[in-house]
């Protein structure tokens, strides 16, 4: 697969105050930091279904449809602005890495991610780059929803934010289509 230059970054998570703090949200705490080091802040845009800004040339979106129906939101700005599913990033809490931990990766299966199956379907590819934001697993399948449907623990939080902050700092090779090396600097930190 190509690494063209990323044109939208999708940050996934759910809307409203009560999932704001929540494991699920963590793809969305990171394009919120990206858009804030850009001196801007996302703002509603119906026709996205979304909260969207413009920063540093690129697209933000964080989808307002809720996790499980991000692909609408995604789709609707890809067709307005005519991006081809490899110039898309999304951003995404990871069940199977530990909190600390950030992965980029193109394409692949959804691995039972509801937000990542819908965006899959929408496209109708599975091509879009990946930045996988580790928050562990409660050890039980059972015990999915209530996991990414709560705020971690203070010390997975600060493994997150490490993590965050890691993958903003080779966020800028990464969106210029550097995956390589992007990915080789990210994967030797954590």
């Amino acid at each position: 697969m190509s690494n063209p230059e990323i044109q939208l970054i999708v940050g996934l998570g759910n809307p409203g105050a009560e999932y704001a703090a929540t494991r699920h949200n963590a793809g969305v705490w990171l394009l919120e930091k990206f858009a804030q080091q850009h001196g801007t802040a996302l703002r509603t845009e119906a026709k996205f279904f979304s909260l969207y800004a413009k920063a540093g040339g690129y697209h933000l979106l964080f989808p307002q449809t809720y996790m499980n129906a991000s692909g609408r939101a995604v789709a609707a700005a890809c067709q307005f602005y005519k991006i081809p599913p490899e110039a898309v990033l999304v951003i995404h809490d990871e069940l199977d890495l530990a909190p600390g931990v950030a992965r980029f990766k193109q394409g692949g299966g959804h691995g039972g991610h509801n937000g990542l199956k819908d965006i899959q379907a929408a496209l109708d590819s599975a091509a879009f780059w990946r930045l996988r934001l580790g928050i562990g697993h409660p050890g039980d399948r059972k015990l999915v929803v209530q996991w990414v449907l709560k705020p971690p623990r203070q010390e997975e939080q600060t493994l997150i934010d490490i993590a965050i902050g890691q993958a903003l700092d080779v966020l800028p090779q990464a969106l210029k289509g550097q995956m390589n090396q992007a990915m080789q600097q990210l994967h030797r930190q954590n």
